[in-house]
């Protein structure tokens, strides 16, 4: 693995302790400890599960893309991709429904949707980048 993507891993699971105590804020809302109705709680409970899903996939791919078929720009996609998609996803998911009592997202809920767009981008060019590699590898 490239020393810089071993430092992203680093950093990747020193993000996964923020959204440890984003678990810790989500608590605290549960038990009414700190306001929020439906729409925040479902929005902070998404934004939740997809910092650490993404987080934790971001690791899982980074750990194999070297032995995909790519390079330059489509290797940097395939790398990188997931990682901004776990900061955009989530910061949509927090963001959107900041306030005293909103009652629906605001337009920053199209960073869920630029997240979604540059995840599927770079599951796509990892998926296809590691099997053309795996196939000429054979």
């Amino acid at each position: 693995m490239p020393a810089q993507d071993v430092i992203l891993v680093g950093i990747l699971l020193l993000a996964l302790v923020t959204v440890e105590s984003g678990g810790y804020f989500l608590t605290k809302v549960v038990r009414g400890n700190v306001p929020a109705n439906r729409l925040q709680m479902s929005f902070f409970r998404a934004g939740h599960a997809h910092a650490a899903v993404l987080l934790v996939l971001s690791i899982a791919i980074l750990a194999v893309i070297s032995n995909a078929a790519l390079d330059g720009f489509w290797l940097w996609l395939a790398g990188t991709g997931v990682p901004v998609a776990a900061i955009l996803m989530p910061a949509g998911f927090f963001l959107s429904v900041i306030g005293s009592d909103p009652q629906r997202p605001n337009r920053l809920i199209w960073l869920i949707w630029i997240g979604a767009a540059v995840l599927t981008a770079a599951l796509i060019t990892a998926g296809v980048g590691l099997i053309v590699g795996g196939v000429a590898a054979l």
